[in-house]
């Protein structure tokens, strides 16, 4: 997806970074309450320290909205999370991303055209009232809205399968977009296994399969991915338990399938977190999953030795882009009473993703009262 951000004055480019931070808390001080900033847990350190919030892509949206007297929203993450944050806050608070080139891959691979014509054609092969499309967060407000508008719901690398169990008690099978490996591990996890899940690959007529596999398969997974999580491969778990005997493996979900069966745990990033702050001091750990979050759990706990499961460690490219430049930039804007990189969901497109978000957390809540 073509996204233009013009390139920054070199006021903001050039300038050192202790001048970058006094203008940063300068614009902030102006703003006070107005702003809210959030930074997602993939963001490097000089954009993190100034995060209001920290936390996925979700959960920061659900604190914008619980912040109405915040009129911005700077978020500090990729686009669609910014586009969630838009969906989900009042009409009076407006969203902002820094630099407009942040996006995501993985949500890049799957576009609202590719969805509807991978439909259109299941359409002449199954009975697609008894298919339900899934996606994941990491996914266009288009998308979103298009289950919405389809009788799905959107699912969190937390509550996969929960959304998955409430797919399959109301179809006989599922579209999951656009991450393949999420939805294959929580899958296999349910109880499923890999020979009941096809690989949609939207560059080929019906996915690549044929009529009897369309009919066949309880899972049809969008040939979809992380880069960065599918960096992580069984020999970097092999290399680390032969230099560590004892030492803990904890990756997220959407690492390959043969990468989670041999981990020791497997989670989203707030499950990361979490296990890192459970594993008792001495403890040496390797987290599959992006940099930034690895760095700054090991931190965070000096007391236990936290690295990247891929000695070659990977940032996240498209989440790289956020900067201070560009946090000085939008929020001195701000000051200026410009509102720059406002990130905006047209209102047909951000009622039926609501919908679909709206089901996602009537099936989480539902799902922990019954705990």
């Amino acid at each position: 997806m073509l996204r233009l951000q013009a390139p920054l004055h070199e006021r903001f480019s050039s300038a050192p970074p202790e001048e970058l931070s006094a203008r940063i808390h300068a614009a902030k001080a102006a703003l006070g309450d107005r702003l809210f900033v959030l930074g997602h847990h993939y963001q490097r350190e000089e954009v993190m320290r100034w995060a209001d919030a920290r936390g996925d892509s979700y959960r920061l949206s659900v604190l914008a909205r619980q912040r109405p007297e915040a009129e911005f929203i700077v978020f500090c993450g990729v686009h669609f999370m910014a586009e969630s944050a838009d969906v989900l806050t009042a009409d009076h608070q407006q969203v902002i991303l820094p630099d407009l080139n942040a996006g995501c891959s993985m949500a890049d691979m799957a576009d609202l055209d590719e969805v509807e014509e991978a439909w259109e054609s299941l359409a002449g092969v199954i009975d697609v009232e008894r298919l339900v499309p899934i996606t994941y967060m990491n996914s266009s407000a288009a998308l979103k809205a298009f289950v919405g508008d389809h009788g799905g719901a959107v699912c969190t690398s937390t509550n996969a399968r929960q959304v998955l169990e409430w797919a399959f008690a109301r179809g006989d099978k599922v579209l999951f977009f656009p991450d393949q490996h999420l939805g294959r591990n929580t899958g296999v996890a349910m109880g499923y296994g890999l020979d009941e899940m096809r690989v949609w690959d939207p560059r080929h007529d019906l996915g690549g399969l044929s009529e009897a596999e369309c009919k066949e398969a309880r899972f049809l997974l969008w040939k979809g991915h992380c880069s960065v999580h599918q960096r992580f491969r069984p020999a970097h778990i092999e290399a680390f338990r032969a230099e560590h005997p004892d030492g803990i493996v904890v990756v997220h979900p959407e690492c390959a399938h043969e990468t989670v069966l041999l981990a020791d745990q497997v989670g989203s990033t707030d499950f990361i977190i979490k296990a890192v702050q459970a594993a008792p001091p001495g403890s040496v750990i390797a987290v599959g999953t992006e940099i930034h979050l690895v760095d700054r759990l090991a931190r965070e706990h000096p007391d236990r030795t936290v690295v990247s499961l891929d000695p070659l460690v990977c940032p996240c490219s498209t989440m790289f882009r956020i900067d201070a430049p560009h946090l000085a930039w939008v929020l001195e804007e701000l000051v200026a009473g410009r509102v720059v990189n406002r990130i905006v969901v047209d209102p047909t497109t951000a009622q039926s993703a609501r919908v679909a978000l709206q089901r996602m957390l009537d099936i989480t809540e539902g799902a922990a009262a019954h705990d």
